[in-house]
């Protein structure tokens, strides 16, 4: 029988086998993004379906006479919690409220949330790393070892919160990134055909929201603040601030100065939407040098295995049938 197999597995068979799996993974490369489709239309249509559905849900509470809050509020158990232990002056941080707007919660119902998670995570996790190390795994170790090791899991779940937070503004803020440069443009188109800066930053959130939810997010914010505050320099810092970002900064920082000195806001836009996108090419350009030290790893542990069976497996397999 491994006679049989082993005549029956020659070059020729192996070479048949890797160009039908080569061309099945063509065709699905090219046919994937046809079948995939734009789903914006279909996203745009639950959108406004679901709109609609929220208009016809508060008619009803007005016309039945309740109180309307246009601020969430926290869950009534989480609220509770949060009060009876005081987390707010024990884990609360002002620092995590800036973090939490830069991740896209505002209000205080998020804040309130964070710190009841924060307590609760640490609680969870030296419950569940007890429960496995003392009943479901007979680890044989010193009772030190093990409660310290208890330690360690409520230390690390307690960080819980945090690092979910930071991978949501990593995520925001590359989804800010990504679209920054063509938002200047069209800023610029806005702002020279006439339009004021709030009109331009209002027509513009309409437009980018395909691209970049966060970022149409933030520039209606920013116009509902440059119509209401009183010094309109405090709606761009307020702007620099939710974002975090080295390019949004220096807008803001030039548009406070176009504001301040009275400098024409199409030249300061043009200028620095050629340098954002010279820094997106400029980051794009540092990903695509590291690569190579990326891939060697790979390619020792997986491409170079493969690629010496397939080199020298039919030869070892005729010295195999010789012998």
């Amino acid at each position: 029988m491994l006679d049989l197999l082993i005549d029956a597995i020659n070059v020729r068979t192996l070479t048949m086998v890797f160009a039908a799996i080569a061309a099945c993974a063509t065709v699905l490369t090219l046919t994937m993004p046809l079948l995939s489709g734009n789903s914006l239309d279909k996203r745009m249509k639950a959108v406004a379906v679901e709109r609609e559905k929220m208009r016809a849900r508060e008619r009803e509470r007005m016309a039945r006479g309740e109180k309307i809050s246009l601020r969430q509020s926290p869950k009534q158990y989480i609220q509770t919690v949060v009060d009876q232990f005081n987390l707010s002056k024990w884990v609360g941080q002002e620092a995590a409220r800036e973090k939490l707007v830069q991740a896209g919660y505002r209000g205080q119902a998020p804040y309130v949330s964070y710190l009841f998670f924060r307590m609760v995570t640490p609680v969870a996790s030296l419950i569940a790393a007890a429960f496995y190390i003392f009943v479901v795994l007979e680890w044989d170790q010193p009772l030190t070892i093990k409660i310290a090791t208890c330690i360690v899991a409520a230390y690390l779940g307690m960080h819980v919160p945090y690092m979910f937070l930071k991978n949501r503004i990593a995520k925001r803020q590359l989804s800010i990134k990504r679209a920054f440069p063509d938002t200047l443009d069209l800023l610029l188109i806005c702002v020279e055909s006439g339009m004021s800066i709030e009109a331009a930053f209002k027509k513009v959130s309409e437009q980018v929201g395909s691209q970049s939810v966060a970022l149409a997010e933030e520039l209606t914010l920013t116009t509902a603040e440059l119509s209401y505050l009183p010094d309109r320099r405090q709606a761009y810092d307020n702007l620099a601030k939710r974002t975090d970002l080295d390019g949004v900064k220096a807008v803001c920082m030039a548009l406070q100065q176009a504001e301040r000195y009275g400098t024409p806001l199409g030249n300061t836009l043009r200028v620095m939407a050629q340098e954002n996108r010279d820094m997106r090419m400029t980051e794009a350009e540092k990903k695509a040098a590291g690569l190579p030290p990326k891939l060697t790893v790979p390619m020792i542990l997986f491409f170079l295995p493969v690629l010496f069976i397939v080199i020298l497996g039919p030869a070892a397999i005729k010295v195999m049938g010789i012998q």
